[in-house]
């Protein structure tokens, strides 16, 4: 791989969160063996108004050019990873096609503008491109930095993106012909998206497993108060309510935490009637393991419909670093965890999966749920990567 100097990566996630991110892990592993200039969120003037005023978390003074808006991160394995926060944009996502096609080509040159100063700081000189779900900034900046190739991460649906959806969806179609090739987080997308782009490849998301099987370790020394099935990460309209709230009645002496943002009303509407449901809210990576520390089984209750089945969820792997059982409904092609992961596909078979999941603590079969998660990690996902990177 010496065709290229570097990875510059441009994306819609902030570097920094209170959730992992599958881009934001990719790039921390890749950055072991490459240098890695990470383009953080593209922040509008929108933004910056509610980051001065306190209702928003935004870098105002990197924005602001009061600090270096470039600064060098150490990730966790003790490698080094660049993250440079772009000028401000204007706010145009609102804006019908033809003034939005004008506008956020002077937004996309303001950013390559003040990259390739960064690039030239860096000596970055011949960089690989890796697009993460960003394909509206991705199509005006093809060809702009003087890049070896350039590779679209796609780890969504775009049509089911509402922050992207108004505009991504067609650009992403003007996109996929243009670039060198696709890396899907899934193979329904991988196949979705091959129809486009035929150097389509799968390369699933991972999990930080140091970080999750400290809840294994931890749950080895803390025996349990009372059965906890827990749902990690944002619970929003792919939650299938009727099917979770079947069980929370059935199953009144198991308690169901929520832990993350709840971004649809009718679910904390529906569910915080009863004594056997808990919201937690979201918390740093580093304190997850503690909670689910305290679970005994883990749920991912998705709705099945045609933006779920192009999903392989984060939260799958994290579960089983924990070592804890998990139940799911058959939303997508989750073959590769069969006998592990046990797959329900209505109210009452999920009910009875989560009761024999809470019985499920035998160690043979923990063990089993933790080399299955070892398998998927992060270093092994950017190995994957890295050969597709090979190919091209």
């Amino acid at each position: 791989m010496e065709n290229f100097d570097s990875i510059i990566c441009v994306g819609q996630t902030p570097w920094k969160g209170d959730f992992q991110k599958a881009v934001v892990q990719l790039m921390s592993e890749l950055s072991v063996r490459h240098r890695i200039l990470y383009v953080d969120y593209q922040y509008t003037l929108k933004d910056f108004a509610m980051g001065v005023i306190g209702r928003q978390d935004v870098p105002v003074q990197e924005l602001m050019r009061l600090k270096n808006p470039l600064i060098k991160k150490t990730v966790d394995n003790g490698s080094e990873v660049f993250v440079w926060t772009p000028p401000l944009m204007l706010p145009i996502n609102w804006l019908s096609d033809k003034p939005y096609d004008v506008l956020i080509r002077q937004n996309v040159g303001r950013m390559v503008k003040g990259l390739r100063r960064v690039m030239g700081e860096l000596n970055m000189k011949k960089p690989l491109v890796i697009n993460a779900f960003n394909p509206v900034f991705g199509l005006p900046m093809l060809h702009q930095l003087n890049e070896w190739a350039t590779i679209y991460y796609c780890f969504d649906e775009i049509t089911a993106a509402t922050w992207i959806s108004r505009h991504g969806n067609r650009y992403e179609s003007m996109y996929l012909e243009q670039v060198n090739a696709i890396i899907t987080t899934s193979e329904a997308l991988r196949r979705s998206k091959s129809v486009q782009q035929p150097n389509a490849y799968c390369v699933k998301n991972g999990v930080n497993f140091d970080l999750f099987h400290q809840a294994r370790q931890l749950a080895e020394n803390r025996p349990p108060l009372k059965p906890i099935v827990g749902y990690l990460g944002t619970a929003d309209n792919r939650i299938d309510l009727s099917l979770v709230e079947h069980c929370v009645q059935n199953m009144p002496d198991v308690l169901f935490q929520f832990v993350g943002e709840v971004n649809e009303p009718s679910i904390k509407q529906r569910l915080s009637v009863y004594t056997n449901v808990e919201f937690i809210p979201p918390h740093q990576p580093a304190e997850l393991p503690a909670l689910l520390a305290n679970m005994q089984a883990a749920m991912i209750p998705f709705v099945c419909n045609e933006h779920t089945y192009t999903i392989y969820p984060l939260k799958i792997n994290e579960y089983l670093a924990a070592g804890l059982p998990v139940v799911s409904t058959p939303f997508s092609i989750l073959d590769d965890f069969d006998g592990v992961v046990e797959m329900a596909g209505n109210p009452v078979a999920f009910e009875q999966a989560l009761r024999r999941a809470l019985a499920d603590t035998s160690a043979p079969r923990i063990n089993e749920r933790v080399v299955m998660a070892r398998g998927n990690s992060w270093k092994k996902r950017a190995e994957e990567f890295e050969a597709v990177i090979e190919q091209l």
